[in-house]
């Protein structure tokens, strides 16, 4: 095996955490991955792998090791790429980690173009709320939204949403509609509770503020749980119109104070640290803020 393969069954090993998956990611028997890594540890001198009794953890020289080999692949990949020419089709796979909700409402339904333009091509995507580490789970780049979670990593902003206070009009004939951001304080509301926090929030109209702390017998940690509550009308909520895209289109939840502006919500692309952005990883990127751009609620 030369040199390259052995630098791309290391990292394989390192993405997929054993012998076996990585074989299976490679289609080559697990002897030949075993056999390539150990002949690299050999070749370097030096422990990459802690092989334990479920799981491979790269050793601190393996990290090192592993973060300098995924750049040399991604830049081999962009090498062929413009080899090749911009027009040709996108190959191999791609790792993608995006929030539940936001991931089922506007990434999956609109995949179906991108995989078609580029039928080589598949795509694993991990649905998680949680900040995951990309490095460890594998991922060539995570859809997130808020502040920036850690300022290591390689980010760009595709997209910006209104954030805003939903109900259901079933909700709103039953407690009234609020007619200023101090109304708020007689509703029932749902917090997401991200983080801890969620709660506090800074409205603005035509120069002036109001500060509101929203109460309510419910915090969820999940956007599903959020649409479930607003949905069952049992109170409102500070979304993004991305969360409730669907039912704002239709009226099932309409926008309460429209007149007051809230701080906005950022989608990021993020990337591991110590990694450029891949022609898949982009050409992936450009396509959701592309499809946001068009279909998605602003």
């Amino acid at each position: 095996m030369d040199r390259f393969a052995a630098i791309e069954t290391f990292v394989a090993v390192v993405e997929t955490g054993s012998f076996s998956a990585a074989a299976r990611r490679l289609e080559v028997g697990q002897p030949a991955v075993s056999k390539s890594v150990a002949n690299l540890e050999d070749r370097l001198g030096a422990r990459l792998l802690l092989r334990g009794s479920r799981q491979l953890t790269p050793t601190e020289t393996g990290r090192a090791y592993y973060a300098y080999a995924r750049r040399a692949l991604d830049e081999a990949e962009e090498a062929e790429q413009a080899a090749r020419g911009s027009a040709v089709a996108l190959t191999g796979s791609l790792r993608v980690c995006a929030a539940v909700t936001f991931a089922r409402l506007h990434v999956v339904p609109q995949l179906k173009t991108f995989l078609a333009a580029h039928p080589g091509l598949s795509i694993d995507v991990m649905l998680d709320d949680r900040n995951v580490d990309l490095l460890e789970a594998g991922i060539d780049v995570a859809l997130r939204m808020g502040e920036l979670p850690d300022s290591a990593m390689t980010a760009r902003r595709i997209a910006q949403s209104r954030r805003l206070v939903v109900a259901t009009p079933a909700y709103l004939a039953l407690a009234g509609t609020p007619r200023s951001p101090a109304d708020l304080a007689g509703h029932q509301a749902v917090v997401y509770d991200r983080g801890g926090g969620g709660s506090a929030w800074q409205f603005r109209r035509e120069g002036s503020e109001a500060s509101v702390v929203l109460s309510g017998r419910l915090r969820v940690t999940a956007a599903e749980g959020v649409r479930a509550v607003v949905l069952a009308d049992m109170g409102l909520a500070i979304a993004s119109a991305w969360m409730f895209a669907p039912e704002l289109g239709d009226g099932r939840v309409v926008e309460v104070l429209p007149g007051w502006e809230l701080p906005p919500v950022d989608l990021w692309a993020m990337y591991p640290s110590g990694r450029r952005a891949g022609a898949k990883a982009r050409a992936f990127v450009d396509h959701v803020q592309a499809t946001l751009a068009e279909h998605g609620p602003h």
